[in-house]
């Protein structure tokens, strides 16, 4: 038996579970399209905690969502779940944060495409079968109106996450099919964080860094012109 606290901050969702052996003991999510995971992720792993009747010590190990996405989010769900490791002693499990977010869907046939969005007309995304097994590696990828023509011409091609909005305007095949209101979630966490811990395959907690992708970069913000 094994209890797993599941942290995803990778997007605008803030997202906790407590599983056992993959099943959802409880659960707490918050979108609501702002970076709020400073002010709630810690309020929603004591509620997931208190309303399954647990306490940190009961649980067997604490997986987070280790990327791609957003820099100060996924900063934010690392550094919660190894300060849990640390005070308690448990194992830190990573999970892929693409991998998923493919699970949040089902298809029999056709390709699931997981897109985050990484700003601009760019996104994080992988690709994977109907069976989730990623058949092309995680890239940042500039969408433009070719932009997976050699599957589309093949397949339906499933596209969701919040990537996946501003390319519906732009891929136009009849094979592409948008789902909507998909994010990465600690609910799909479930089965990937159990499966790892019956493996052991865990995380050094003092030397894990979130997976980025990209070099973090600051925008300036413009000067503004003087009035006179």
């Amino acid at each position: 038996m094994s209890i797993i606290l599941n942290i995803e901050t990778a997007t605008k969702n803030c997202s906790v579970s407590l599983a056992k052996d993959g099943k959802i003991l409880a659960i707490k999510e918050l979108n609501n399209g702002k970076y709020s995971h400073a002010e709630v992720l810690h309020p929603f792993i004591a509620e997931v905690l208190k309303e399954s009747g647990r306490t940190p010590k009961d649980i067997d190990a604490v997986a987070v969502s280790k990327g791609p996405g957003s820099y100060t989010g996924l900063r934010i769900g690392v550094s919660a779940a190894k300060g849990l490791c640390f005070a308690f002693d448990k194992p830190l499990i990573s999970i892929d944060t693409l991998t998923s977010l493919s699970h949040a869907i089902s298809v029999d046939v056709g390709l699931i495409v997981p897109m985050i969005d990484a700003r601009r007309m760019e996104v994080y995304v992988a690709i994977y079968n109907q069976n989730h097994q990623q058949i092309k590696a995680i890239k940042a990828e500039i969408i433009e109106e070719n932009s997976f023509s050699e599957y589309l011409k093949d397949t339906k091609v499933y596209f969701l996450g919040d990537g996946a909005a501003k390319c519906k305007e732009i891929i136009k095949h009849q094979n592409a099919v948008f789902i909507d209101d998909k994010f990465p979630s600690a609910k799909e966490m479930a089965m990937l964080s159990y499966h790892k811990y019956q493996k052991s395959d865990i995380e050094d907690v003092a030397y894990f860094e979130p997976f980025y992708l990209k070099d973090f970069v600051v925008i300036p913000e413009k000067k503004k012109k003087p009035t006179f």
